[in-house]
């Protein structure tokens, strides 16, 4: 066959492995329909909250916003710390939390439909700096939107925090991400929870795009087949698929990656890399004959990818700055066949 035909071939097998037609009709929650931020008042205790770090039992709080035609709307919430690393006290003093509604109250709300609800929050109050990491993980999960919608959708969030145990607020960017239930409904594609996968066990063109993802963003702080001693499978992935058929590993989490660069991210030892924004591939070698066909995905979003860094208008000029030269180096390597060769295809594993 051909190299031109085996191309064409490859391009469409990819297309048809990251796009979703039956997407649109599948749910239509308002809540990630659009990309303005939202301005969302949060009323609990959260003095107690940082002290005690909740991860089994709920903490009564209150959320309340305004809608377009000035209607006010509170809702009941629950408020948990989720997550591991963030969730230590050493690493983030303002730790990750989960938002659990009373789907009862949230009928005809911006909140209709949901249940429990990932918060990726600040860390630490102590440098506005923080917020903008925020910003950076939040743009890492737009760019995965961009190239596929098999991706966690998310919603930018300016966050009043009011201590009612200490009569005092905060004001914060954070955002909250799709519920993976709610995604399984939009994809058409059950959740999955096994201890382990086989790479054979997913879909391939979607496991290389999203493993050369991970090498655009700098991240190597996953696995999409393996977890921890006792976890579902995968580490920063969920897996998704109907029995009998491949399934989609669909990453997550990416304040340990390089256009991120939080302070306290570093590099797993084991890669003996000098920092987060060194990048390392960690692709599967069986999918490199895909290679060609998901660069070329990429070369065609670069405007898109581009724009969305341009329009965050939340970004500081520092970091659009940054992260506009971080995703420049990213196609500098990927337009050049022998650093392709060298950084991508050799590095697999």
């Amino acid at each position: 066959m051909r190299i031109a035909t085996r191309l064409m071939i490859a391009s469409s097998l990819l297309l048809i492995g990251i796009s979703s037609p039956a997407i649109a009709d599948a749910t239509d929650d308002s809540l990630f329909a659009s990309h303005e931020p939202l301005e969302i008042r949060l009323e609990a205790p959260f003095d107690r909250i940082i002290e005690e770090r909740p991860e089994d039992e709920d903490i009564p709080g209150l959320l309340r916003y305004t809608e377009s035609d000035g209607n006010i709307v509170e809702l009941d919430v629950g408020i948990r710390t989720r997550g591991k690393f963030r969730r230590r006290e050493e690493v983030c003093r303002f730790p990750p939390l989960r938002l659990n509604f009373r789907k009862s109250q949230t009928d005809d709300s911006v909140f209709d439909k949901q249940d429990r609800l990932k918060l990726v929050t600040h860390c630490n109050s102590a440098s506005a700096s923080y917020e903008q990491l925020v910003l950076a993980e939040y743009l890492a999960y737009r760019i995965l939107n961009s190239l596929t919608d098999v991706s966690y959708r998310v919603r930018l969030i300016r966050m009043t925090y009011a201590y009612t145990d200490t009569d005092r607020e905060s004001v914060k960017y954070a955002f909250l991400i799709e519920h993976a239930d709610r995604m399984a409904k939009r994809v058409d594609k059950p959740h999955v929870t096994i201890e382990k996968a086989r790479i054979a066990d997913l879909e391939p063109e979607y496991t290389n795009l999203t493993s050369v993802f991970q090498f655009l963003i700098g991240n190597t702080d996953f696995s999409p087949i393996a977890a921890a001693t006792g976890e579902d499978c995968c580490h920063n992935h969920t897996l998704f698929g109907k029995e009998g058929e491949v399934y989609y590993s669909v990453p997550y989490d990416f304040d340990q990656s390089g256009i991120v660069d939080a302070p306290y991210a570093g590099p797993n030892p084991r890669f003996r890399m000098r920092s987060v924004r060194q990048r390392l591939y960690r692709g599967r070698c069986r999918n490199n004959g895909l290679l060609p066909a998901t660069l070329q995905r990429f070369r065609e979003r670069r405007e898109t990818i581009e724009a969305l860094i341009d329009a965050q208008p939340e970004l500081s000029t520092k970091l659009r700055g940054k992260t506009r030269s971080y995703v420049t180096s990213f196609y500098k390597i990927i337009d050049n066949p022998k650093r392709v060769e060298r950084l991508l295809v050799k590095k697999c594993v």
